[in-house]
């Protein structure tokens, strides 16, 4: 898999190679926004996995809780 950045000066930078986003073709254009796109879904999934490992822990938690008083 490649490693690609995005700064803020409008700059990608792809492997260790820079590259400025303006010079770049339509089509490598359009890839970039599918990548920073994916970029940020998997960030929000990952933050969605923290939550529900948060919960299944908690829920855990309580079963044992339950269980034990009930021993």
């Amino acid at each position: 898999m490649s490693a690609i950045t995005f700064n803020f000066m409008a700059k990608v930078v792809l492997d260790g190679k820079e590259y400025e986003f303006d010079e770049l073709s339509d089509e490598a254009k359009a890839q970039v926004t599918s990548l920073q796109f994916v970029n940020q879904e998997i960030q929000r999934l990952e933050a969605q996995m923290a939550i529900c490992k948060t919960a299944q822990s908690a829920y855990s938690g309580a079963l044992k809780n339950i269980v034990d008083e009930n021993s």
